[in-house]
């Protein structure tokens, strides 16, 4: 057990409950996050000695409780608690909080936590930040890259949401029908990044981060049960599965990316499909579209066709202009000109994102969109220069090599060659 890579994706997936558990130990965001690090540190040391335990999350909460608890005991000059092998062997605890963690008891400690982090004392972009930081635990420099804003700004924005937090006296409890609805834009949002972190990462050697795309999902799932009616959680829901259904095709056996319309279709999982696709009629029923419930409905075009040749491209057009109108985006117009592409064709399509280049100009997609539609017009220069922009802005080495591969078929053919879609579209993989 050398290898301690397993160690960090469990640690990486206990986060959220953790965390949470601790928060409503300790009621206080400081303390919650220093318990679970230090957690985190003395599972380092034990689990490659001792294998992984029974339940990781629980044995990550009683750790951290435990330290905690010792630091605050410290402080008072009363008695520590046993040293580090009595404090970790856990084996008879670790089962009872387990078996606790899948009852009512704590079934809303994460929804609890992301309440507090999407308290209205916040801007909602503090929200949103402080949310992914604390509850997914991802990096500084990662939600910096998700808000297109350097990672300085990114940290003061955290650290500013920390103090707001504290200073507010934030009470530590779920709160009542009215003001969860008041915050339910601001979780389903921190909820929809958290996802597309998953589902395209934003850093690191992995492309896709499945926990990070099951933990939202099962959140959103926690979000539909509390707000049963409202149909912009359905579309939320349904978005996300739908979405996660073509995982196991969107990256072949090596980790490089496969487009969508390359994608083995056997793989998707129905399932989920079937899911999602329930779940975005009955959100349109309710004749009250939102964002989440359109781009949802996107998702089900690309579902419901057998064969890439069969998408209704003239259907995602028309939803993406809804879109447009109910949340306009550069991102959101850039992802309409890949169906305007496939409608109108790519002269049409270079000059819908011809505005978008000041706003997109650090964004990946763009880049690699304008590379491919160049290319398939046969200005091989511009869409040269456009690739290697895509290259430099890549997050992730199966992002930079999918466009390396445009590349070197330029170079390799000699001349212009179409290709089958272009690849920016930012929910085609």
């Amino acid at each position: 057990m050398n290898d301690i890579g397993w160690i960090d994706a469990a640690l990486t997936a206990a986060r959220p409950q953790a965390v949470a558990a601790l928060l409503r130990y300790f009621r206080d965001l400081d303390t919650a996050e220093e318990a679970f690090q230090e957690a985190c540190l003395r599972a380092l040391k034990h689990w490659p000695l001792n294998g992984p335990p029974r339940d990781p999350a629980a044995w990550l909460i009683l750790v951290g409780r435990n330290v905690a608890l010792d630091h605050v005991r410290r402080r008072s000059r009363q008695e520590a608690l046993p040293p580090d092998d009595v404090i970790s062997d856990l084996e008879d605890a670790e089962a009872n909080v387990a078996e606790r963690l899948d009852n009512a008891h704590y079934r809303d400690d994460v929804l609890r936590l992301l309440f507090i982090c999407c308290h209205p004392e916040l801007p909602a972009t503090q929200q949103i930040a402080l949310a992914l930081r604390i509850v997914s635990g991802l990096y500084v420099k990662e939600i910096a890259r998700a808000f297109l804003v350097s990672e300085a700004a990114m940290e003061q924005r955290i650290t500013r949401a920390k103090r707001r937090v504290g200073a507010a006296d934030v009470p530590f409890e779920t709160p009542g029908a009215p003001e969860r609805a008041q915050r339910l834009a601001a979780v389903a949002a921190m909820l929809y990044l958290l996802f597309n972190e998953g589902y395209s990462a934003s850093g690191g050697d992995v492309h896709v981060r499945v926990p990070l795309c099951e933990e939202a999902i099962r959140l959103a799932r926690l979000l539909l049960r509390l707000f049963p009616a409202e149909p912009e959680i359905m579309g939320l829901l349904a978005l996300l599965l739908l979405q996660h259904a073509r995982a196991p095709a969107r990256l072949d056996s090596e980790g490089a990316i496969v487009l969508l319309d390359d994608q083995d279709r056997s793989l998707w999982d129905r399932e989920m499909i079937d899911e999602g696709l329930a779940l975005v009629e009955k959100a349109l029923r309710h004749r009250r579209p939102g964002p989440y419930q359109i781009q949802a409905a996107i998702a089900a075009v690309h579902a419901r066709a057998p064969r890439p040749e069969q998408t209704d491209w003239a259907e995602i057009d028309r939803q993406y202009a809804i879109l447009e109108t109910l949340q306009p985006s550069p991102v959101v117009t850039l992802n309409r000109a890949v169906a305007v592409s496939k409608v109108q064709g790519p002269v049409a399509a270079l000059e819908m994102i011809e505005g978008l280049a000041q706003p997109l100009a650090g964004y990946f997609h763009f880049h690699g969109l304008k590379g491919a539609l160049l290319m398939q017009l046969g200005r091989d220069a511009e869409a040269r220069d456009a690739f290697n922009r895509a290259i430099a802005l890549a997050h992730t080495p199966a992002e930079a090599a999918h466009i390396r591969l445009h590349l070197d078929r330029m170079q390799r053919e000699g001349k212009p060659r179409s290709t089958k879609k272009a690849s920016a579209h930012q929910r085609q993989g």
